[in-house]
Parts: C-alpha cells; structure tokens; sequence
C-alpha cells in the first residue's frame, strides 16, 4: 500500500544518560542527518521513519535536566518545543532513575502536547528488584507508559505500536502553554514523589552492583589516571593489530586496479592525462582510502569507551586537574572526543553553561589528535619506526596534544577560565551490542568519508597542478609552481627540519587535514606501498617527528574554524583559534628539531 505524504514530526526527549540516542537507533537504523533548523542555534539529528502507514520524522533532542535551565541544550529544546509543530513528544526516562526524573515529565505534560513516556532500560531496573507498575503509572500521570530496553531492542515494536497508535489521526499541529514553562520546580517534585510512590516499589536498599565493584578500581585516587593512559595504549595496540592487516588488503585492491586496469588502459594516452589519472587521482585519493580500515577500527574502539560509561569517569577524574587551568573534567571528555572528529566536540561544548569556559574549551579542543591527522601520524610513525615502537609515537604524539591542550589553557586562563563547579552523573558500566559497535562506527567512517571526501578530491588535484604546471618541468622540480612556492616557504620551514617540498601539503592541511596524506602522494608520484620508503630515504626520524608534531598542532581545518565561529559567535575569536596553533606549531617543532639535532651531535 502506497505511503501517504504527510508532515508528521516526533520528538525524542530526555535528560542525559537515559539511552535517548540509543533508541533513536533503534527507531531509525541511524539513517539521520543533521537538519538545520530555521531559529536554532545548533543542528539536531532527525531521519525518517515508516510508522504503519505513515512516514514520520523523529528528531532526537539535546539532554536536559530540567526546562527550567539556561544552558544552551535546556534553551534549544525550550525553543524547539515553542516553535516546531509536532504529533507526538517522547519523553525517554531511565528506569532506575525514575523518581528524580519525573519532574521532567510533568514540566512536559504541563505544555499539553500529545505525548508518550518511554521507560527505557527497563531490564537494569528489574536486575537491581525495582518493579514498575505501568498501569499505575499510566492512570496516575494521564499519559502512555511503556517499558523498553533500547540496548537489547525488548519492546522496541511496542514502542513502535503505540507512536503509531498516538498519531493515528492527528494533524500535525501542537498546543502549547507558555506560561507552563513557569511552573514551580517544588510543586513538581512533591507531585514527582506521589506518583512513584503509587506506581514504583523500591527494594529496601540497592545491592552492590558491578559498577560499583569497578569504579573501586578506575576511580582510585593514584591508580585512575595511570589505568586510563594504559587502556588508550591498548587501544592503540589495538588499533595497529586490526586494522594495519584490513588496511594492507586496501592497498592490494587498489595496487590490482592501478597496475591491472587502469595502467593498461591509459597506456596509449598523452602523458599529462596518464600522470593525472595514476598519480593524481589514483595515488592521492587511493592513499587516503587505504586508510579507511584503521579509522574504522578506531571508531568502534572509541565508541566502546564511550558507550561503556567510562568517559564520565575519566572527566572526573580529570576534573581537579582541569579546574587549575579554568576548564572542567567535561572539556577533558570533549578533548577525547575530538580524537574522532574535532567538530562534533566543538558542537559538544554547549553543554558548558559557563560562556568563558566554553570559549577556552573551543579553544584547546583542535588540539586533540583528531581522525584526519591520524592517518598522517600513523603513516609516518610505521614508515620511520619498527613495529614495536609505532604504537609508543602515537601514544607519545596524543600525550603532546593534551600537553599543549593543557598549557595553551593555562596561557589563557585569565582572560576565558571559570571556576564554574562540575556536576556529573555517572552512567553504570554497560556493554555495548555489536551491532550498535559497528553501526556506530560505520556511521562515524560514513560521514568523515561525506564531509572529507570533495575536499580530498579537490586538493590532492590541486596539488597535482602545482606540481606539474608548467608541463615541461619534471614533477615537483624547482620549476614548477609548487617549487616556487616551496622557496618561498623555505625560510619558515627550515628550522623545523620540515622538506620545502612538504611544506606545500602542509598549506593544503589548512583546507583539511586529509589531503595532507594524498598531497603527499601526489608530490612526490608515488602509491602508498612505495610513499613510505621514499620518503624515509629523504628524511630521517628526527626531521619525521618534527613534521608529525606540525601536523599534530597547527591550524585547525577548515570545518573546525567554521564551528568555531558559528558556536563562539565571534570573528575575532576564531581567528585567534586559527592564529594561535600556528604560533605553537612552530614552537614546539622548532624546540624539538632543534634540541635532537644538538642533542645527537
């Protein structure tokens, strides 16, 4: 039967750490898109959906503890819920948190829109003895209730049954209060109180959980901080030994398309379109592509961390050390975060009330060591060092990105720090499915691959050009634009150790840190087989490093500076965010070279 055209929108909201994003999941596959939504300060998730014979949006909203609040998430979902017409609102809870998180659902209701409360980790609840009427809760609030494990997927098609059922016959259009929004927050509670005491039977007391058991550990006071720098080793062991295998089957598909069919096939054609063909589109874009399976990899480690609870720990365990350099733990957990991509964690920082803080959390998160470098520094790191050392640089080159993180704070700590106090909640320890694992980090690798890919194709192109033009030069020799270029560049350069010839892709680096990787591919006319040993016969580890930690610390892309200034709403801001990384990129590699160079004679 045909899907009739419709309008229909649902919202998905909740406070944090109520498996929200878990279940939009479930509801959608994770086919969303970030949707631009007119009045808003932030994009929001939203994907289409089959509900019987319906196609719906759902939108999953920002967490938030209360509608009362004026942090930028409590502010988005405020003028979201004013503005937007909806069928439906979700209100996502956790069950075993019920009694603290009512409050929220009857500062919904009190806005009179058509809306269904979903009980999510619902099989926890029943593991800790908390039993949960539903038919209770369903009379006493006047509103749908239904249980759900969105990890597991237990009553997911229920969920699906009553959303179906809740928009069957209406028009789209919301009712809204605004005088609602000023409810008292006492007169909540106590009817919060009512409720769960009418519909919720708590064990006397809690037993000792798992969790508990754990954070014993993880959360010791001396053994903490060590315990988290070893399991980032062991992900990073890990992700050499997965993904440097899946990563060698790339360059053996691409090498077999390159020499097998598109050699043979180019072989009668003029030499400029044979050179832009292999060395330009092949070798460059192919370059990047091989690396692929290692972002992958680190996708899915990283989002076992992440999903798993432990990162809330390690934000408070950071917290003390951060609040000496005006940040708290949770700009920590956004530095984590950008090890994936910057900008989401740039986008991360609405959920600092603090507007200084804020401003010197954007300003430190591009330092974190993020996807796009971690191709280059990977690279780099198995073409100069044996495979037992690789992992210790990389592990080195992320402890220097939080060093610079943590003393670029301290420099600027008087004129953007807070003293804001940190309120955290933690999540119990959970094992994420496989299938959210890979889901997630497929998703992840999707959209680094939508949002790198034109600015690949178009540099490393770019680069080909430069090294190429005027025809009647060899490739990257002194006559072409690009050495021109590079004698120009040699001057800043040459302290650092760094090729005047690799400067040229450091300049596209600016645009994206993944042409860095192709433009190098394409300068010096080689694939990722032979990239390496070329390259290590120019240089050696010193002058390697020293390019590593250039990498590492300069300009942040494009995208970030974009993020940057829309989320800092400041012009002048984001050019210091764009100046200032250059400044200590320069230090820093300056500093090395120059300190190994007279240290090893």
């Amino acid at each position: 039967m045909a899907v009739r055209p419709t309008r229909r929108r649902i919202a998905l909201v909740g406070m944090p750490n109520t498996g929200k994003s878990t279940l939009f999941g479930r509801l959608t596959g994770v086919r969303a898109k970030v949707a631009n939504w007119p009045g808003m300060t932030v994009d929001l998730l939203s994907a289409k959906v089959i509900l019987g014979e319906q196609a719906v949006e759902v939108v999953d909203l920002p967490g938030l503890y209360s509608l009362h609040g004026f942090g930028e998430d409590e502010r988005v979902v405020r003028h979201f819920l004013e503005q937007e017409s909806l069928s439906l609102l979700v209100v996502v809870l956790n069950a075993v948190q019920i009694e603290r998180q009512l409050p929220l659902v009857l500062q919904l209701k009190a806005l009179e829109l058509p809306m269904l409360v979903v009980l999510n980790m619902a099989d926890e609840a029943a593991h800790l003895g908390i039993r949960i009427n539903v038919d209770r809760l369903t009379e006493s609030l006047g509103v749908p209730v239904c249980q759900v494990s969105a990890k597991r997927g237990d009553g997911i098609g229920e969920l699906r049954r009553r959303m179906t059922a809740a928009i069957a016959g209406q028009d789209g259009r919301m009712s809204s209060r605004a005088d609602a929004l000023l409810i008292e927050d006492d007169r909540l509670e106590i009817e919060a109180e009512r409720i769960v005491s009418a519909g919720v039977d708590f064990p006397h007391s809690l037993p000792a959980t798992l969790t508990d058991r754990i954070d014993r550990v993880l959360l010791h006071r001396w053994l903490g901080l060590p315990l988290f720098v070893l399991l980032m080793y062991g992900l990073f062991q890990a992700v050499y030994g997965i993904g440097v295998p899946l990563q060698d089957g790339c360059k053996w598909l691409i090498g077999l398309l390159r020499e097998g069919w598109l050699a043979p096939a180019l072989e009668n054609a003029s030499p400029v379109l044979r050179s832009f063909v292999l060395e330009g589109l092949v070798d460059g874009v192919g370059t990047v592509l091989t690396f692929l399976p290692i972002i992958l990899v680190f996708f899915v480690l990283m989002a076992v961390v992440e999903d798993s609870g432990y990162l809330a720990r390690v934000a408070f365990l950071m917290d003390r050390w951060m609040a000496r350099l005006g940040l708290d733990g949770r700009a920590f957990v956004m530095q984590i975060m950008g090890m994936g991509c910057n900008v989401p964690a740039l986008m991360g920082t609405r959920v600092i009330r603090s507007r200084s803080q804020r401003l010197l959390s954007l300003l430190v998160i591009p330092f974190s060591l993020c996807s796009a470098r971690l191709q280059v520094i990977v690279f780099l790191s198995a073409a100069f060092f044996p495979p037992h050392q690789a992992p210790l640089v990389l592990l080195s080159l992320y402890a220097v990105s939080f060093l610079v993180a943590f003393a670029s704070a301290g420099v600027w700590k008087r004129r953007f720090g807070s003293d804001e106090p940190l309120l955290l909640e933690f999540p119990p320890y959970r094992l994420p499915t496989l299938r959210a694992l890979f889901q997630q980090g497929w998703h992840s690798t999707r959209h680094f691959l939508q949002g790198a890919s034109g600015f690949i194709l178009g540099g490393v192109l770019l680069i080909w050009l430069l090294t190429h033009v005027p025809f009647d030069q060899a490739p990257a020799s002194a006559g072409t634009l690009a050495g021109q270029l590079a004698a120009w560049l040699q001057p800043v350069f040459s302290p650092l150790g760094i090729d005047a010839i690799l400067s040229i892709a450091l300049l596209f680096g600016f645009v994206a840190k993944e042409i860095v990787l192709g433009g190098l591919a394409v300068i010096y006319g080689a694939g990722d087989d032979q990239l390496g040993e070329l390259l290590a016969s120019r240089l050696d580890w010193v002058q390697a490093y020293s390019f590593m930690l250039f990498i590492l610390i300069y300009t942040p892309c494009l995208s970030s500076v974009a993020t940057i200034r829309r989320e800092a709403k400041s012009l002048r801001f984001a050019t210091l965010a764009v100046i200032w990384p250059l400044v200590v990129a320069w230090g820093v590699s300056f500093g090395f070279y120059q300190t190994a160079r007279w240290l090893l004679g």
